[in-house]
């Protein structure tokens, strides 16, 4: 008897579609670390794999691939939102997808207000690209739309302008923090003025709390969370990558996230160039091998890609939060902004890198 247990197609993906990149970031090594044209995945290769309810486009620069339009047909056949990330250096590339696919989302990475800007992403006037582009696309009637900033060191005063701006224009707003990992090459990213970075992301979850849509609600929640993991604490809510998501990179191989270390571990669930059944990388024992190890990961990563998923599984954990700080926000009494590890059954170890240094 097969007493396998079958497991349930995820729900995001997110595929990586080059390493080649026209900016210097540095935050980011990916740009020093290209990769090479002929060897990239391509659209067809990605006809197997399964049905979503979200896609991620990214790079590098996806628009650095001159084909990133086929690639966009087949997943909008795989998903219905399908967003891309980009520096938004290709504008003119960027206008001529929208207008091919009017339902695309694009959010393009801008680290700061336009000196900081600069400085942190290595290339004079992506400030004015970016902008630009999210004017003009909104001009287009694109939808889904709006900027996303990597917190550092020395940009997260600009952080709270670029939310001021973005609600001014309509536009959506995504944070992230410095993170390392093989995607980015980069192993070297601390932040040190913790006080300073942290008292800025309370000011921001103070903002979008006072907003009246549920969504900024539930991303001051997502920000808490950056804030506990810049604090170096346990993961709040558990990793299950390799469950509700994947990554696939640009020579196929599957990852169940894209901020592995080979520092603590680093695995493939396997290729898709060497299957044409999406199913036998899913439901494999090499896949089985990664989630496990995914189940004690030390890491205390908290990225879009890997908390948003988990923060909808265990919904009641964020609603009660959100409603309890939205009540005060209200009332305008102290926000309560501890950041609580929430027991849902997953192993002490996983996101606790504390317990590991001991």
């Amino acid at each position: 008897m097969n007493n396998k247990k079958y497991i349930p197609v995820p729900t995001d993906m997110c595929i990586i579609t080059t390493y080649r990149c026209p900016m210097r970031c540095k935050m980011c090594d990916i740009w020093n670390n290209p990769t090479e044209k002929s060897k990239e995945i391509k659209a067809k290769d990605l006809e197997m794999l399964p049905h979503v309810k979200f896609v991620n486009i990214t790079g590098g620069e996806p628009f650095i691939r001159e084909d990133l339009d086929e690639i966009v047909e087949v997943l909008f056949r795989k998903s219905p939102r399908v967003v891309i990330s980009t520096s938004g250096w290709f504008e003119d590339r960027v206008i001529e997808l929208a207008r091919k696919f009017p339902r695309i989302g694009i959010r393009v990475s801008i680290e700061g207000l336009s000196v900081v800007n600069d400085e942190l992403r290595g290339r004079k006037g992506g400030f004015d690209k970016g902008l630009s582009l999210l004017l003009k696309l909104r001009e287009m009637g694109v939808k889904d739309i709006g900027f996303g900033i990597t917190v550092s060191n020395n940009n997260s005063a600009d952080m709270l302008d670029l939310y001021r701006l973005a609600n001014n224009l309509n536009m959506e707003f995504a944070t992230a923090a410095f993170h390392n990992s093989y995607y980015f090459h980069k192993y070297d990213n601390v932040i040190t003025n913790k006080e300073e970075v942290i008292g800025n992301f309370e000011k921001l979850i103070a903002m979008q709390l006072k907003e009246n849509h549920p969504k900024k609600w539930f991303r001051a929640f997502f920000n808490n969370g950056l804030i506990n993991y810049i604090e170096g604490n346990r993961r709040m809510l558990p990793c299950e990558a390799g469950l509700v998501n994947f990554f696939v990179d640009p020579y196929g191989e599957v990852y169940p996230c894209n901020g592995l270390e080979e520092a603590y571990w680093k695995e493939s669930m396997g290729n898709i160039l060497q299957t044409r059944n999406f199913d036998d990388i899913w439901q494999s024992e090499q896949a089985e091998k990664v989630r496990e190890k995914v189940r004690t990961c030390p890491k205390n990563c908290w990225m879009v890609g890997t908390a948003s998923p988990v923060m909808k599984k265990y919904i009641k954990h964020p609603l009660k939060w959100v409603m309890q700080n939205k009540i005060n926000s209200i009332l305008n009494k102290p926000l309560c902004l501890e950041r609580k590890w929430y027991d849902v059954g997953q192993s002490p170890e996983q996101g606790n890198l504390r317990h590991r240094e001991k």
